[in-house]
C-alpha cells in the first residue's frame, strides 16, 4: 500500500508535474457505479459475482495476508495500476475474517501524508473493517475532480455511499498543518450531521487519554469541520454515524502519536464491531 501512494503525484494534464500512477480520470456513472456494485457483491458473500463486476471495469478482486497480524483480506483494486494507464480510481480493504460493521476513509492519501498510515493502522485493529483509499492525490485531477472528499463524481464516494446504504458507521482520517489550529492535535467533528455524537464524545475522551489535545467541533468552532464533505452529506441524511477527524502535522510526523491515535480509533470501532451507535449494518 506505500508502494502504491508513493507514485502519487500533483497536477492535471501530462507532464512532469503528474506521476506515473498520480494522474487521475473521471469515472463515467457506469464505471463508479459497476466498481461500488462489485464492493457490495463481495460484502454479501458473493466472491464469483463481485469477481465478474469488477471485471468489467478492468478491476480485480485478491486476497491477501497481512504479514502484521496474520489476517485475510481483500484488495479490489485497478488492474490498470501497473502501467500508464492508473485512472486514479483508488483501492479497497476488507475484513474477510469477520462480518463487516464499519468504515474507515482515506480521502486525502500522502496530500494529508501519513493519514493513509493512521488508515491502515485502523483497519488492522478491529476486526470487520472496511478502508477505501483514494487512488490518487487530491490535486491530480483537473478542476478539484481528484478531491474525493469534496466530489459525488468519484468511486470512492459511489464506494462510500455502498456502505452508508448498508448502513455502516464510517470514520474519514485527514491531515491539516500544525499551523492552522496550533492548540491542538485533533480537530474532531460529526461532519454535516450528528448521529455519531455520542461516538464523537467518547473518541475525544480516548484521544485526550492518549495524550492528544482535542478542538470539539460541537463545543466551540474548530476550522475544519467537515461541513461541506460530501461523504458527510450522505452519511447525514441516512442517519449513518460518521466521524470526521483531522490530525496535526506533528501527530502524523511521529509513529508514537501514530499508534496512540490508533488505539484511540481502534475503541471507537470496537464499539461499532459490537453494533453500538450502528444503524442496523448488514454484514455479509
Amino acid at each position: 500500500m506505500t508502494d502504491f501512494t508513493a507514485g502519487f503525484g500533483a497536477g492535471g494534464g501530462s507532464g512532469a508535474g503528474k506521476a506515473a500512477r498520480g494522474g487521475y480520470r473521471t469515472p463515467s456513472l457506469l464505471e463508479r457505479t459497476t466498481i461500488a456494485d462489485g464492493v457490495g457483491l463481495l460484502l454479501d458473500g458473493r466472491r464469483s459475482a463481485a469477481v465478474a463486476r469488477l471485471a468489467e471495469v478492468d478491476y480485480v478482486l485478491r486476497t491477501l495476508t497481512d504479514s502484521g497480524t496474520g489476517r485475510s483480506f481483500a484488495e479490489i483494486a485497478d488492474a490498470r495500476e501497473s502501467g500508464t494507464g492508473n485512472r486514479g480510481w483508488g483501492r479497497v480493504y476488507a475484513d474477510l475474517g469477520a462480518p463487516v460493521r464499519w468504515s474507515v476513509q482515506v480521502p486525502h492519501p500522502v496530500a494529508d501524508q501519513d493519514s493513509e498510515t493512521i488508515g491502515v493502522g485502523v483497519l488492522r485493529g478491529t476486526p470487520g473493517g472496511v478502508m477505501v483509499l483514494a487512488g490518487a492525490h487530491r490535486d491530480a485531477g483537473e478542476d478539484g475532480s481528484a478531491d474525493v472528499a469534496h466530489r459525488a463524481d468519484t468511486v470512492f464516494d459511489a464506494i462510500c455511499t455502498e456502505l452508508v446504504h448498508r448502513g455502516l458507521p464510517g470514520v474519514q482520517v485527514h491531515g491539516f498543518a500544525d499551523a492552522t489550529e496550533p492548540h491542538y492535535d485533533v480537530l474532531l467533528s460529526t461532519g454535516k450531521g450528528s448521529d455519531a455524537h455520542a461516538a464523537a464524545v467518547a473518541l475525544a475522551r480516548g484521544f485526550g487519554d492518549h495524550g492528544l489535545d482535542v478542538c470539539r467541533a460541537w463545543t466551540r468552532d474548530c476550522t475544519l469541520e467537515g461541513r461541506t464533505n460530501v461523504q458527510s452529506a450522505i452519511a447525514a441524511a441516512a442517519h449513518v454515524p460518521f466521524l470526521h477527524v483531522e490530525f496535526s502535522r506533528s501527530v502524523r510526523d511521529s509513529p508514537r502519536r501514530i499508534a496512540r491515535a490508533v488505539a484511540a480509533l481502534d475503541a471507537t470501532t470496537a464499539g461499532w464491531d459490537r453494533g453500538a451507535g450502528t444503524a442496523g449494518a448488514k454484514a455479509g
